[in-house]
């Protein structure tokens, strides 16, 4: 059992895992992200890039536990291909990273899938809009090619209507899923005398009297309100499984789910808001319980001294192996009868099969950190709730890349940096040198994010201590490039700017003072 805010949940993980059209904004000067970013400015210079992408394809791994048997869980894992919905008014823009396509299709993303075949989807603000038109009948065909390809529709049946009799059918084929709907949408409009019927062959054309038209709408199961509302229902898409995943209540599991979050919020709840607090807020409302593996996984593979890993799949790899101290004895995992194409197949930046690594992940670290506390392994009785229980620490806690915090609390303030210290750089004849050269001129001993502060002065933070003592240690007495510990109070333009200004004032109070006495 755990329990958050009042809630109590003894629901099992779901792990999730989105892939994108593209990550990053190409933002440079202010707007770049970097390690000086408070987790508010980073919010909203990464919102930008959140508007500018879509979500191409989402991985959902289910686990729950096995009747009977102890400590054993079943995952069921999907994969989801997604694309904008496209109805009336609402046609999206969205862009396509070069660098994410290469990336994907290195591991035989099927872009197919995703702009032929995609499930549609959209947001509360969208399906408002939406629901109003085809509930009003305010609606238009969304673009020329539609446009062309709805008339090419409508002259076909009206050619065959001048020739058939009442009671006659037509078929026609090739016309499935939301199309399907609106075809039908369409032809009931244009003409008075006809019924359609969507079948497996297609969309069936059936010429009927007015009055059988009047009474097929008002009190047959395919009545006009009803059907209506299937059209509404096939345009929000996977909206309709987003929001049964958020009534469900599970714990949400994801690697570095940052991103992953910002897109759920943008693409099937509301508009991403400008306030970074308020974004906080209703993350925790639909998601209660989230656990980022990348955090729970930073601070156990320092302890275990396990070897550096770079992603997933390697983290996955090391907790299957006998580094491990407690692979033999830790939950077993099965998958699905109907999802086993990960047995033997690895998958890597597949949505479910992340998803997927993502929730064996935390089961297998949350088993060691249980066998840390009791002392012993195997540990007796070891239960999803007792894997909560000592989660506890890292829930609601998502890992942040690249800003100064590693992490958002999404059930409470965020907690103090704990980078290391920002380091000063004075610079003498090097006239005009630009953040990139200073960038460059470090880059072979570490990298550091450069802020200028002055005309010859620059800020330097690094997220590793170790960089930070080593390029103090390198530059001590540099004769051209003086490096220190950034003190505000010290080195801050503005604090040196109010002191010189009090340094002024002070300066004419004690001559007014002095050349008052000496008066008359």
């Amino acid at each position: 059992m755990f329990r958050t805010r009042g809630l109590v949940f003894f629901s099992f993980p779901s792990g999730l895992d989105i892939e994108f059209t593209g990550l990053r904004s190409n933002l440079s000067g202010p707007q770049q992200i970097s390690l000086f970013d408070l987790p508010s400015e980073w919010y909203l210079k990464t919102r930008q890039s959140v508007q500018q992408f879509t979500v191409c394809q989402i991985g959902l791994s289910v686990f729950s536990a096995i009747e009977g048997e102890a400590n054993k869980y079943i995952a069921h894992s999907c994969n989801f291909f997604l694309f904008p919905t496209t109805f009336g008014i609402l046609d999206s823009e969205f862009s396509f990273q070069a660098s994410s396509v290469q990336f994907l299709n290195q591991y035989g993303f099927n872009y197919n899938k995703f702009l032929k075949n995609g499930i549609p989807y959209m947001n509360e603000e969208q399906e408002k809009k939406i629901r109003h038109d085809i509930l009003t009948g305010n609606w238009r065909v969304r673009s020329s090619l539609d446009k062309d390809q709805i008339k090419a529709v409508i002259d076909k049946v009206t050619r065959w209507l001048d020739l058939a009799k009442e009671g006659d059918w037509m078929t026609l084929p090739g016309i499935a899923g939301f199309q399907a709907f609106e075809v039908q949408l369409v032809l009931r409009q244009a003409l008075p005398d006809i019924w359609t019927v969507l079948k497996d062959e297609g969309v069936v054309v059936k010429k009927v009297s007015k009055q059988h038209r009047w009474y097929l709408q008002n009190t047959s199961c395919d009545r006009e309100s009803c059907w209506k509302e299937n059209i509404l229902l096939s345009a929000r898409g996977f909206s309709v499984f987003f929001q049964m995943l958020v009534k469900a209540q599970k714990p949400l599991v994801g690697h570095n789910m940052m991103m992953d979050l910002l897109h759920l919020h943008e693409k099937f709840f509301r508009p991403l808001p400008e306030s970074y607090d308020q974004f906080k807020q209703n993350i925790h409302s639909l998601f209660p319980v989230l656990i980022d593996t990348k955090n729970v996984t930073k601070d156990i593979w320092k302890e275990m001294n396990f070897p550096r890993v770079s992603n997933l799949s390697e983290v996955y790899e090391v907790l299957n192996s006998d580094l491990n101290p407690t692979k033999n004895s830790g939950p077993e995992i099965v998958h699905a009868s109907r999802c086993e194409k990960y047995v033997k197949t690895k998958c890597p930046h597949e949505a479910a099969y992340d998803a997927f690594l993502c929730g064996s992940v935390l089961l297998k670290v949350a088993h060691l950190l249980l066998q840390k506390i009791h002392g012993i392994d195997p540990v007796p009785e070891s239960s999803f709730p007792q894997y909560l229980d000592v989660l506890a620490p890292y829930v609601n806690q998502v890992n942040l890349i690249r800003a100064g915090v590693p992490k958002i609390n999404f059930s409470g303030p965020d907690y103090p940096s704990i980078r290391p210290p920002i380091l000063i750089l004075s610079i003498k004849r090097w006239p005009g040198v630009s953040e990139q050269q200073v960038y460059h001129k470090f880059q072979n001993l570490c990298k550091f994010d450069v802020r200028r502060l002055t005309r010859s002065q620059f800020l330097l933070l690094t997220n590793k201590f170790k960089d930070a003592r080593n390029v103090l240690k390198e530059y001590r007495g540099h004769p051209t490039l003086c490096i220190s510990l950034y003190r505000y109070w010290r080195h801050s333009p503005d604090v040196n700017c109010v002191l010189q200004v009090c340094g002024i004032v002070t300066a004419w109070a004690l001559l007014a003072f002095i050349f008052g006495r000496s008066g008359p």
